[in-house]
């Protein structure tokens, strides 16, 4: 993989971050970074913001633009917001929904089948990041008091939920089905709502709690 190529997944995975931080990640000097970034800048793949930090200098933050969501997978975008536009033209809402429920069914059916020999919270979050990677998502999961955090830094179906916000009602439902009652399932980061990933808070529900 080319720097140039790591400095984005960087950037896509882990939010903003300093030249410095760039550089010691990938294990370059701070002048290869910035020169990798400036010419990244002129691509129109990264832009910048400067963070006031207390009476020193500012800290120059390097972020992605927006341009540079088409470096990322987005599973045949065009086509299937064509696809969709047609479904929707010939068969209505009824037929999205009839459509949408059907992927649902059909994923969660090939996502219980790998998460069959999981017997723990922890193990079948650690299998469904590991479906979810293969998928494009580019996910990760964290532990917290509370729980987990499942984290999806890209969505490779981006264009096709953007067309029909179903298909984010619907994943959030999958992953409610796959983990069962006793699991609480939120999404706290939505990518279609602005921000730079999806988010889910997962935490197992006690009996003092229902």
């Amino acid at each position: 993989m080319k720097t140039t190529d790591k400095i984005l997944s960087l950037l896509k995975t882990k939010g903003a971050m300093t030249a410095q931080q760039l550089a010691d990640s990938l294990q370059l000097t701070s002048m290869g970074a910035r020169q990798h970034l400036q010419q990244l800048t002129r691509d129109g793949l990264v832009d910048y913001i400067d963070e006031a930090s207390g009476r020193g200098r500012p800290r120059r933050l390097w972020q992605l633009t927006a341009n540079s969501q088409g470096h990322f997978p987005d599973s045949h975008q065009v086509l299937t917001v064509q696809m969709l536009d047609s479904i929707d033209v010939v068969f209505g809402e009824q037929g999205l929904e009839q459509l949408i429920s059907h992927r649902e069914q059909q994923t969660a059916k090939q996502y219980q089948q790998a998460l069959a020999s999981a017997k723990t919270l922890a193990e079948r979050l650690t299998c469904l990041v590991a479906l979810r990677n293969r998928e494009g998502y580019m996910a990760e999961l964290q532990h917290h008091e509370q729980g987990y955090l499942l984290l999806e830094n890209h969505c490779p179906i981006c264009a096709a939920a953007r067309r029909c916000q179903q298909f984010c009602r619907s994943e959030l439902a999958l992953f409610q089905h796959l983990l069962g009652p006793q699991v609480a399932v939120e999404r706290g980061e939505h990518i279609l709502e602005g921000a730079r990933r999806c988010a889910y808070h997962i935490r197992e529900i006690t009996n003092d709690a229902m």
